[in-house]
């Protein structure tokens, strides 16, 4: 299976990211930002990946840091679990 869980913390964030690009779109997400909650809830739903994500962040500043880190983590994790890139179509 195609999968990766990476974790990364900040003096902003706390993130923790699980993805199985091989799943049915099951999704357990939980941020602080409700539009980035839903975009990523979504995202795994209409793209049958399953995704969970838990993240905490200084949102009394700004939700920037939240969002920025939640999308680093989730390149890294797609980048993990596509490994040697076997399988892909084009």
């Amino acid at each position: 299976m195609r999968t990766a869980t990476i974790k990364r913390e900040t003096r902003e964030t706390q993130i923790e990211l699980s993805i199985n690009l091989d799943g049915t779109g099951k999704y357990n997400v939980d941020t602080p930002v409700g539009f980035l909650t839903h975009m990523l809830e979504t995202f795994s739903k209409h793209s049958l990946i399953d995704l969970e994500v838990m993240a905490t962040g200084d949102i009394h500043v700004s939700h920037h840091h939240t969002v920025e880190d939640v999308g680093i983590v989730l390149g890294m994790a797609i980048k993990e679990a596509l490994g040697d890139k076997k399988g892909i179509r084009r």
